[in-house]
């Protein structure tokens, strides 16, 4: 009689998680599929200006919209388990199905146990996502949209980073304005055509592109500016090193005219860019960051030796070793005569100056290597911390769905858009102080989940208590309590 019971229990049960995740299954993809859709409309509305009126056929068009679904898959999936997961058990507790399954000896765990199965499934298929899919996409739509702006060479241009696109300069400034967006705001350049590194540097408040269709050449013109350039070679005599250093030069105006001819090409599926962050899969990253690493601690060496030798510290600490001269006067320059003086503080003062531009200059350029090295070390952590995503908002959804006993796409709907710009936002904002260095890559990867962990376990805690978020009473009652024993005391003392 027993046996007949537990496989009456069994088949029950079997039948119930059925049910359950059938309920599951059907809001899920009608919810990804929408919000996969409305996510790739919205990087096509982004791209629009760059795509629209350059000649571009429709086969491009569906190429770019599917490289572009293919790499937003693993941001829509956790948002759609999130909001079916809130719907689901929200409806089937609203309907009391949940409590005829309790009335029965099956507790929440075990109900939703086939879910949990299926968020662990979906982690893992985001986790695959990111580490293959998502770098492939990347590589063909990065590149898609680079040989896009072949067709027009100031497009390459974009504000707030430094631009690579074009041959022999990297090129950064704040800011594109004008009625044809043409004139650019605190330009940064450094000139890379000699093939020496980034020993040519150009700063200037503002600057003007002028680019003609079919033009070999972009012409820009800035205005009021500084010109810097490092003679200095790695196999320079010491000797030449102190008497050229480096020339600088303040200009009004100043015209430089760039050879664009190698962006002509016409081939749109051209891969040139391959070595990106987003590009790469985890072991590639895992190879590429050490290199890159090493490669940084030279540059910083390299860029400390140049300021050493350029600014002659080595030559102050000659005073030390001389016997006499603690006799000489403490202050230097009285030690000269009147004209002598004057020469000597009007060279010490053009040298401060030269030697502080070129600490300007190192800062900017130190600054952003080790920007994008730390590129490379968030999305090496961050692939695995936002496959965690489907996992971790399930275990939100879930719980607040059995919660608050509300089904269907009106509070659902606004729950899920209010826990996942939650989520969506301490992530980038982890992300952006560990590109900054203001955090460690690790810790800026894992922000988002350090603070929804403890957020999903309360939920899963009150939920499977049966209990609702926030219980005033239980907040209240030891208060109540205190309070009760002083006037007790009180009394009894009077």
């Amino acid at each position: 009689m027993r046996i007949t019971t537990n496989l009456a229990t069994f088949a029950f049960v079997k039948i119930l998680d059925k049910y359950i995740l059938k309920s599951f299954l059907v809001p899920f993809f009608a919810t990804f599929f929408i919000i996969l859709f409305v996510l790739v409309m919205q990087a096509l509305w982004l791209a629009f200006d760059d795509i629209a009126g350059k000649g571009i056929d429709l086969i491009f068009i569906l190429k770019f919209l599917w490289f572009t679904a293919l790499m937003v898959i693993p941001q829509a999936l956790p948002i759609g388990i999130l909001l079916s997961s809130i719907m689901t058990l929200g409806s089937l507790s609203e309907n009391y199905e949940f409590a005829a399954a309790k009335s029965a000896g099956i507790s929440l765990r075990r109900l939703v146990r086939s879910l949990v199965f299926f968020a662990l499934f979906s982690s893992v298929l985001n986790f695959l996502f990111l580490n293959y899919v998502y770098p492939y996409s990347n590589l063909k739509l990065i590149n898609l949209r680079v040989n896009i702006k072949k067709k027009l060479p100031a497009m390459a241009l974009i504000p707030g980073s430094f631009n690579s696109e074009i041959p022999n300069y990297q090129i950064k400034f704040d800011e594109r304005y004008g009625e044809n967006n043409n004139f650019l705001k605190n330009v940064l350049i450094y000139d890379l055509s000699e093939k020496r590194g980034n020993k040519k540097i150009i700063t200037a408040k503002s600057g003007e592109i002028i680019s003609e269709d079919g033009s070999r050449y972009l012409t820009l013109i800035l205005k009021d500016g500084h010109y810097f350039e490092n003679h200095i070679q790695n196999n320079t005599p010491y000797k030449k090193r102190k008497r050229m250093p480096a020339s600088y030069a303040d200009f009004d105006e100043y015209k430089i005219n760039i050879d664009v001819s190698a962006l002509s090409g016409d081939d749109l599926d051209d891969i040139k860019f391959t070595k990106n962050y987003n590009m790469l899969s985890l072991k590639q990253l895992k190879d590429t960051i050490p290199i890159m690493k090493e490669n940084y601690d030279g540059f910083v060496n390299n860029r400390a030796k140049i300021l050493y030798t350029s600014s002659q510290a080595k030559e102050l600490h000659v005073y030390d070793t001389v016997p006499n001269y603690k006799k000489l006067n403490s202050n230097i320059v009285d030690n000269f005569k009147a004209y002598e003086q004057a020469l000597v503080l009007n060279n010490a003062v053009t040298k401060s100056k030269q030697l502080l531009n070129d600490i300007k200059s190192n800062k900017e350029n130190l600054k952003f290597k080790r920007k994008i090295l730390n590129h490379y070390d968030i999305e090496f952590y961050n692939r695995v911390a936002f496959s965690l995503s489907c996992l971790i908002l399930f275990f939100i959804g879930a719980p607040l769905g059995s919660i608050i006993r509300k089904g269907g796409m009106g509070l659902p709907m606004i729950l899920a858009i209010a826990i996942y710009i939650l989520y969506f936002f301490s992530n980038t904002f982890g992300r952006n102080l560990a590109e900054e260095s203001s955090l460690t890559a690790f810790f800026g990867s894992w922000l988002s989940a350090i603070l929804m962990v403890p957020i999903a376990t309360l939920l899963t805690v009150r939920a499977t208590q049966d209990k609702s978020i926030f219980d005033i009473n239980s907040f209240l009652s030891p208060i109540t309590l205190f309070i009760k024993k002083i006037f007790l005391k009180t009394e009894k003392n009077t």
